[in-house]
């Protein structure tokens, strides 16, 4: 029973005990947190110097590869078609003077030979009254001047005999260019498009045989957007670019601007430039052919710029980037943006160099905010 009693003082003694060691304990915990240094607050910020650079502009543009000659070939002479180049077929390459067709040439043959004998009949005519003129001269020396008339010394018929001969002369070279005219030959180096004949086929002089394109030259136009217009050279004729076929296996060519088509479209508000592509089927060299009707873009340089900075796009917002100042504070700076390229703006206004350019702006920044700078291994930067 003592026992008893004696355990229920005990117990809230205990209870008092373990209470007030704990509050001990609290209290110097206390003491020592507020002997502890101070936090940092401060966001964390990388920085770097704003270096100003001169920049080569590249505009790229896009357009589709087309001849620089297309034809529409007609036959020159009427007859029957006795031959074909087996090459002669959508798609066949020619080059330069190589022959086509052949028209049956009989007929030309002998108005050839026509013509020739016509043309030694009238020399011969002439010759004949030439000397006859010369005789009526010799004649007249012993006559008085009255009794001798132009008719007398057989001028006329000297004129005549002349004239004779110099149509003769003409129809013998048409004669030779109708025969000549039998075999059609390819204009240029040619891409056929399209043919419509056949051995035994009668044609007309004028009748349409076939379509063809030059190969020997090709030509984009592709349009020169409003953003881009301001950096093209004043001058660009002349200007070598680069054709790049678009799609899976691409194709680069050299090229070179041919000129400016000097309008402005009235639906899209661009203007447009030509380059010219040399040999495009690589029919004079081992080059991959750049066939017609490709899409391809266009590369050239543009206008140089000096003095602009390089900035990533996602640092500028409504035209404001962030520095920080000898003060290690934030300052906002707006800023100019010249010309944005792939992810990148390009400004010329706003910035100084050596600014101390925000890469890692906070969340939510405030002119004035204090920051501290870390480096690339996120250490705090001594300033």
């Amino acid at each position: 029973m003592n026992k008893a009693k004696w355990m229920k003082w005990l117990l809230p003694v205990a209870v008092l005990g373990i209470g007030a060691a704990g509050m001990a304990s609290i209290n110097a915990t206390a003491g020592k947190t507020e002997e502890s240094e101070p936090v940092d607050t401060r966001p964390s910020v990388r920085v770097m110097a704003a270096t100003s650079i001169t920049h080569q502009v590249t505009i790229t543009s896009f357009g589709e590869v087309e001849p620089l000659e297309k034809t529409m070939l007609a036959a020159q002479v009427a007859g029957e078609i006795v031959s074909w180049n087996p090459k002669f077929v959508a798609g066949g390459l020619f080059k330069q003077g190589e022959l086509l067709f052949t028209i049956e040439q009989d007929t030309y043959q002998a108005a050839l030979l026509q013509a020739q004998a016509n043309l030694s009949q009238a020399k011969a005519a002439l010759i004949e009254e030439e000397a006859l003129a010369q005789v009526a001269k010799r004649e007249a020396e012993r006559l008085s001047d009255r009794k001798v008339s132009d008719l007398y010394l057989r001028k006329p018929q000297v004129l005549s005999a002349k004239a004779n001969v110099q149509s003769a002369t003409a129809a013998l070279r048409l004669a030779e260019r109708d025969l000549a005219n039998c075999e059609v030959r390819a204009p240029y180096d040619a891409l056929v498009i399209s043919r419509d004949l056949g051995v035994g086929q009668f044609v007309h002089a004028g009748d349409t045989i076939a379509e063809l394109s030059s190969i020997e030259t090709a030509e984009v136009v592709f349009p020169i957007p409003g953003f881009d217009s301001a950096f093209v050279p004043l001058d660009a004729e002349g200007i070598a670019a680069t054709v790049t076929t678009q799609g899976r296996r691409k194709i680069s060519r050299e090229a070179t601007i041919a000129r400016d088509l000097g309008i402005v479209d009235n639906a899209t508000r661009m203007s447009h430039l030509v380059v010219r592509i040399n040999d495009p089927y690589s029919l004079n060299s081992e080059k991959p052919p750049l066939k017609f009707g490709s899409y391809v873009s266009v590369s050239f340089a543009g206008k140089q710029l000096a003095g602009v900075f390089e900035v990533p796009q996602d640092l500028v917002s409504n035209r404001i980037l962030w520095v920080v100042d000898d003060e290690m504070k934030l300052q906002p700076r707006n800023v100019n943006v010249l010309r944005e390229e792939g992810s990148m703006f390009l400004i010329d206004q706003g910035l100084n160099e050596n600014d101390s350019l925000v890469m890692t702006p906070p969340e939510y920044p405030q002119t004035g905010m204090e920051v501290k700078i870390i480096d690339s291994d996120t250490e705090v930067a001594q300033r």
